[in-house]
């Protein structure tokens, strides 16, 4: 109706209830409080609309605005750029704002804007000094807010506008009213941290970021992207406050029923990368090729529990205990029973076993597993303990296996993979082999395996014997490989990273048919 009869939203919403018989509720009128409250946010509106024009002024024409315009430079941003983002410069001066809007506002509303601040003595000064300072516009794309940061060695390196009549942090998304229509055609939003990020994954061509702007997402942030999207690709910073922010909006975003991928960028040489870096170093394809390869956020959390310790029992049951909660939000049965199944390939425990803890744990609305010895305790396989017993006893072969071992590697990630390391390290060594000495070396756990293993009826040591055992080794490695690229397949990669997999898979496959 806009279009055809060539008007505006309230007068296509007027003709189409006319041609409807439609009565259209007349507004209500507001008392005298809302409309002082509606007055003061326009004026507040108003002021920041002004505050932005200073900011590009000062950046664009002082000296001090000649050295952020490097800085920016520096990080990769050109005038296009500067200007597309409404990016700006508070200058150090101290009241320099303050004196350009004290004529048109009382110095009490300039306080309430969050622009000016004062001191115990009373006095008033800016806010924001010597910053480069990015606006902060709500989804009508009215500036709210600003963000600041620093541009020497100030504290804080990132300084927010407060809260104020018009603006609230857990309300509002960085660049959302550049993004409405991006997010609705893509249908998924890339979530990053911060301003910087937002804008350099923009300019990389992805017009669906948003920022939060802060550690994590707040529930009102979460309703509002919910309005355009419900699918999101975390993209936080890599370091320690990162990961526990992007833990903490998953569970957000899981309760409100989202569909959510996590990108965890690589590092660029000794670099944690995040967005920014990232796009500058590799460029704007490389970041598009990792966002379309961004894996299930299960999927994520596993390799953060692979981190964890899972040579012992009780490593084992903290890492199912960090993935209970998030596996416990999955509202699809069956999705929990696959992510259940590859929990249980991926840290290398009894399937039966974490399907059980797992649903006594959901059963009883707990969010953690209690410890149960079926979980934790040592359960070497058949054929790792012959070989343990034959590195300990083997006298003829000991060296010969070790070396073996050594070459093959195939006792990693096995959870024996420690006694298999002190015994191969001892039977290398060439010094004379004694069991309590190699024992001394493990912790208790390790030890007491080791020693059970020990005193258990077996026969003669035979290289036959060994030679079998290494072959099941080989087998269980290869399938444990065959696991980790399915599940690479399963994130469904573009291109050449796909093609890769599959060819990674089938010779795999051969490797596992010709085994035996």
């Amino acid at each position: 109706v806009m279009e055809m009869e060539k008007c505006a939203f309230p007068e296509a919403i007027r003709v189409v209830a006319e041609k409807c018989g439609i009565a259209i509720p007349q507004p209500k009128e507001r008392s005298p409080e809302e409309r002082r409250e509606n007055q003061q946010r326009t004026i507040l509106v108003e002021i920041h609309r002004e505050a932005q024009t200073f900011f590009v002024k000062q950046l664009e024409g002082t000296l001090e605005g000649k050295a952020a315009r490097a800085y920016l430079e520096d990080r990769g941003l050109d005038r296009d750029t500067m200007t597309r983002f409404g990016i700006g410069y508070a200058p150090s001066g101290g009241d320099l704002l303050l004196r350009h809007l004290r004529g048109k506002h009382p110095e009490k509303t300039l306080v309430e804007s969050g622009l000016v601040s004062r001191d115990q003595s009373g006095r008033h000064f800016d806010r924001f000094r010597r910053r480069i300072t990015f606006p902060i516009a709500n989804e009508s794309a009215k500036i709210v807010a600003f963000g600041a940061r620093a541009l020497g060695d100030d504290q804080p390196k990132y300084l927010n506008s407060p809260e104020t009549p018009i603006y609230s942090k857990s309300n509002v998304l960085y660049h959302l009213d550049r993004a409405k229509d991006a997010l609705r055609r893509a249908d998924f939003a890339v979530l990053v941290e911060g301003y910087m990020d937002a804008i350099a994954v923009a300019r990389a061509g992805i017009s669906n970021v948003v920022a939060s702007c802060g550690t994590a997402l707040a529930e009102p942030q979460i309703k509002l992207l919910g309005r355009f999207t419900k699918r999101v690709i975390v993209n936080y910073d890599p370091d320690t406050a990162g990961q526990a922010a992007t833990e903490r909006s998953l569970t957000a975003l899981l309760e409100q029923d989202f569909e959510v991928r996590v990108l965890a960028l690589p590092p660029i040489g000794d670099k944690k990368a995040d967005p920014d870096l990232y796009i500058r170093e590799r460029g704007a394809d490389a970041y598009l090729k990792q966002v379309k390869e961004a894996p299930p956020y299960v999927d994520y959390l596993i390799t953060r529990a692979r981190q964890m310790d899972l040579t012992s029992g009780e490593g084992k049951l903290r890492a199912v205990n960090f993935l209970l909660p998030y596996v416990q939000k999955i509202p699809n049965r069956i999705l929990r029973s696959e992510w259940a199944t590859r929990i249980a390939q991926q840290l290398h425990l009894d399937e039966p076993v974490v399907r059980a803890a797992l649903s006594k744990a959901a059963s009883e609305r707990r969010s953690e597993v209690r410890l149960q010895p079926e979980l934790v305790r040592h359960s070497a396989k058949p054929a790792e303990r012959r070989l343990i017993r034959m590195l300990a006893e083997a006298e003829g072969f000991r060296r010969e296996l070790a070396q073996h071992l050594q070459a093959s590697q195939l006792h990693l990630g096995l959870e024996t993979e420690k006694i298999f390391a002190a015994l191969i390290g001892a039977s290398i060594s060439g010094e004379p082999f004694h069991a309590s000495e190699v024992g001394a070396k493990m912790d208790d756990r390790e030890r007491r395996l080791f020693f059970e293993i020990l005193f258990e009826e077996a026969q003669e040591p035979a290289w036959e014997e060994a030679q079998s055992c290494l072959d099941t080794l080989a087998r269980k490695q290869i399938e444990r490989e065959l696991t980790d690229v399915q599940r690479g397949i399963e994130a469904n990669p573009t291109g050449p990273a796909m093609r890769e997999l599959l060819t990674r898979k089938q010779e795999l496959m051969r490797r596992l048919a010709a085994s035996g």
